[in-house]
């Protein structure tokens, strides 16, 4: 191993993916490592025996579940956002040509001891028990000046200023009731809390219209879905970066990150073997996340950021969704008295993620207590009957500097949203640090097959 590499990238979560794809195709020398013997590190999808081994070990899958092969479970759920910067990725590289994509049949919100289908067009709003006949005249019109706002246009403002007014001051504006709020900000601005509420109402208004945007691509709901499982994203962007010569080794030991004297990057040591490279980015748990001492302090925990997920196993569709085969339901945390959401993603045989007749449900959420699986109970509930259950508590890590001192550049865990959308920022984040250069993806036209 003597040759030396622009990059050495550990790890193949979907954000070292995507990194090394677009690094491999603006012409860097890459070479991809992870200890594992599979593609997606934390964000991996796993078959039923992996499944049982990772949570479960020593038992056996039961047999009625059926066959191995059929399964692909993710470890972290998430969606992705039709209109969203992850899918201008795939489009932008084309990776979307190794991949099939499956539409999310409903976005479903917990609202007062029953799930409600969020509104996707004008006809369901009408329908839609979220909301009374006179708040649906008061919600029209907030929409309406969302959809026809125009920065340029002082007379689309209506006298509000995004960048000044808080979102308080807009729902006040049209007179939303907390329900409605609740929703809005909640189920299609997909913030986690209430802390949003009090800020200029810039991003929540790119928020909103990015979840309308994405809704109108396709009518049911705004989020898409690869076939055969979230691993299957990372592995289309290892895909990518072989075209164009990015090397892959997995199941390769990472023993030691060699430095020289002053602390700089040198190389990656697998046994007796040192590869050398320019600059290294990698996972936290390459650089001491998880260890007590936090190595060298490259990583830190975030304290308040534990996230709780159960995989839920089930042998129907979850009640009051209308027997969708697929849904995401979003639980406001002051539905439940707590501070963060609850989020529960279904997929099943239909997304070529089960076996027929099984369905996979994955409640999380931020940990508030000392008693992490008692708080996604208002989730489970939910679900019906469950036939199994594998509940996990990871911490989250971000690295504790830029890396440009150093020339090591670790990404974020993966937080607790149900979309794309934070590992696009940690991605546009990483190359920034690593390349001097704004991330810049073509205008091509955002069409993906569902």
């Amino acid at each position: 191993m003597d040759e030396e590499y622009d990059v050495i990238v550990l790890g193949t979560g979907l954000t070292e993916c995507i990194l090394s794809g677009l690094l491999s195709v603006d012409g860097k020398k890459v070479l991809h490592m992870d200890r594992n013997d599979y593609y997606g590190g934390d964000s991996a999808s796993l078959n039923l025996s992996q499944l049982y081994r990772q949570f479960k070990p020593g038992q056996e899958p039961p047999a009625e579940l059926g066959r191995d092969r059929d399964y692909a479970v993710d470890l972290i759920p998430k969606f992705i956002i039709a209109a969203g910067e992850l899918t201008r990725i795939l489009v932008h590289t084309d990776v979307t040509r190794y991949l099939e994509f499956k539409q999310i049949a409903g976005s479903f919100v917990y609202r007062d001891g029953k799930i409600s289908k969020v509104p996707s067009n004008e006809m369901e709003a009408v329908r839609s028990p979220l909301m009374g006949l006179f708040e649906k005249r008061r919600a029209k019109k907030f929409f309406e000046f969302l959809q026809s706002w125009k920065d340029e246009d002082p007379a689309t403002h209506q006298g509000i200023d995004l960048d000044k007014d808080s979102m308080k001051v807009v729902y006040e504006k049209f007179g939303l009731e907390p329900g409605t709020q609740d929703f809005i900000g909640h189920a299609m601005a997909l913030y986690l809390d209430d802390d949003y509420i009090t800020k200029p109402a810039r991003e929540a208004y790119k928020r909103i219209v990015l979840y309308t945007s994405s809704m109108a691509r396709y009518g049911k709901s705004p989020y898409i879905y690869p076939l055969y499982g979230l691993g299957e994203l990372p592995q289309s962007f290892a895909r990518l970066s072989a075209i164009y010569g990015g090397t892959y080794m997995l199941d390769k030991p990472i023993d030691e990150i060699v430095t020289d004297e002053s602390g700089k990057f040198i190389g990656v040591r697998s046994g007796n073997e040192t590869v050398k490279a320019k600059q290294v980015i990698g996972d936290p748990s390459y650089f001491g996340a998880g260890k007590a001492d936090g190595e060298n302090g490259k990583v830190r925990v975030l304290e308040q950021h534990k996230v709780v997920r159960a995989i839920c196993i089930l042998k129907h569709p979850i009640p009051g969704t209308d027997d969708s085969d697929s849904a995401q339901i979003i639980i406001p945390q002051n539905q439940v008295n707590r501070r963060n959401d609850i989020y529960i993603a279904m997929v099943s045989s239909t997304h070529n993620v089960c076996s027929k007749d099984v369905y996979v449900a994955i409640v999380s959420t931020i940990v508030e207590t000392s008693t992490p699986e008692r708080e996604i109970l208002p989730g489970l509930q939910l679900l019906g009957p469950i036939y199994e259950k594998f509940v996990s508590v990871s911490s989250l890590y971000t690295p504790t500097s830029s890396g440009q001192d150093d020339n090591i550049f670790i990404t974020r865990s993966y937080d607790a949203t149900s979309h794309f959308e934070t590992v696009v920022d940690d991605v546009t984040d990483v190359w920034k640090r690593v390349t001097n250069k704004e991330l810049v993806l073509k205008k091509r036209e955002v069409e993906v097959e569902a």
